[in-house]
């Protein structure tokens, strides 16, 4: 079993940046490739980006290519989500996953979910 706890979100103004976390729980995680999801008002969870175990493989949405990083942490157990140039369409709720196996971009592929953190970016 995996738990995971995100943070790091807020409210900030169009342009600014945020760092998001993911903290997992289960000796396990690290050998489970991770992903970030986003949730805005009134649309459906969409990908943003994944990693492999090792942080060997990656995978962006196109929406944030350019301007988001992933990374992981394995001898903390914590995914990161680096957001720059944050606008107003990437207000969500983000999600962080967990899935053993290789990186996937589709949202039933993972097994392991957050309860999400709320970011907001004023324009």
């Amino acid at each position: 079993q995996v738990q995971l706890v995100e943070s790091g979100g807020g409210l900030v103004q169009a342009g600014a940046s945020l760092r998001l976390s993911c903290a997992a729980s289960g000796r396990t995680f690290s050998t489970y490739a991770a992903g970030w999801f986003r949730q805005a008002p009134g649309k459906e969870r969409e990908f943003v980006a994944a990693l492999s175990w090792n942080g060997g493989s990656t995978a962006y949405a196109d929406s944030v290519k350019g301007r988001f990083t992933i990374s992981r942490d394995n001898a903390k157990n914590t995914v990161y989500l680096q957001m720059n140039s944050l606008n107003a369409e990437d207000t969500a709720v983000y999600y962080c996953a967990a899935r053993a196996g290789v990186v996937r971009t589709r949202e039933g592929a993972y097994d392991y979910w957050g309860q999400g953190t709320q970011v907001t970016v004023s324009s």
